[in-house]
């Protein structure tokens, strides 16, 4: 019977792979709608090739021959529904991915954060946090982290339990040093975390200035006035609809003369405010809100 499940959900992870049938793109409207009713997540105009290939691991993983058998299986195991999550939602971060970006944070975004009393920051799609923290290191080499409010958020519960902890395998959090160095860090990363075992821990006073939550650029609407914000690597995922959305989410959140912050991959092409920003330096996709 296991062989027979395994063949099953191969078979079903070759036809996921290609453009699939007809009848699996319905399967597939029907899953995100039940998942959208059941639970509160709408995936329905996230980009479709990426989400086919998430699909096809989490199938795998739970041994399902079929979208519709897949789809009774989520919505009657909330565990399953959080290990979908865990596969297609938009997890993978990591510190200082974008050192050009955090250098011209630190150089162009800084010198006018110094003027406020304080300072309201938005890190949108934090997955497990290292961006989040890598932020707060910044702020605290500035001066700033004290009186600065960074709001973290994610649709995934379970990435932001590991995000609060701010524990990382000591290994992987090493290989951020040089990164570090090239956003231009001051010190050395490693006086920023502690090291117990294999864990590196990043200091709690990093961790009091950070607010985490949940948050859906799909659902949510705007909670807060921010002098930046940072969305990395997550607008890949959506559809243009959607990605047209979270813009207009995130012009609405900034403050006039405010900034936003992008991945490499990105850009404003489908955002409906565009020309409400200039960008602050030729080749890093960060942009500054001109005018309402």
């Amino acid at each position: 019977m296991a062989g027979a499940v395994s063949r099953s959900a191969g078979a079903a992870a070759l036809r996921l792979e290609g453009t699939g049938t007809d009848v699996e793109d319905i399967e597939i409207q029907l899953l995100l709608e039940g998942i959208r009713l059941c639970y509160g997540y709408d995936f329905r105009e996230y980009a479709l090739s990426p989400l086919r290939r998430g699909l096809l691991t989490a199938m795998s993983r739970e041994g399902v021959g079929t979208v519709s058998a897949y789809q009774d299986r989520i919505l009657h195991d909330a565990g399953s529904m959080q290990r979908f999550l865990g596969i297609v939602g938009v997890n993978v971060t990591s510190m200082f991915r974008d050192p050009e970006l955090m250098r011209c944070v630190r150089e162009e975004v800084i010198p006018l954060l110094r003027t406020y009393p304080s300072t309201r920051i938005w890190v949108a799609g934090c997955a497990s946090g290292e961006e989040v923290y890598a932020l707060a290191v910044l702020l605290e080499e500035e001066g700033l982290l004290k009186r600065s409010n960074i709001y973290a958020t994610d649709l995934n519960e379970d990435v932001l339990a590991v995000a609060r902890l701010g524990s990382y395998p000591v290994e992987r959090v090493r290989r951020y040093e040089e990164p570090y160095q090239s956003s231009g860090g001051q010190t050395s990363l490693a006086d920023h975390y502690s090291v117990t075992g294999r864990t590196a821990r990043f200091n709690l006073g990093l961790q009091n200035s950070i607010t985490w939550a949940r948050h859906s650029l799909v659902t949510d609407g705007s909670f807060n006035d921010f002098h930046l914000i940072v969305c990395a690597n997550v607008l890949i995922y959506f559809r243009p609809n959607l990605q047209e959305r979270a813009h207009r989410l995130f012009y609405d959140s900034l403050v006039r003369g405010g900034y936003l912050a992008v991945g490499k991959r990105e850009s404003l092409l489908y955002c409906p405010d565009r020309d409400h920003y200039e960008q602050v330096r030729d080749g890093v996709n960060l942009f500054r809100k001109i005018r309402w």
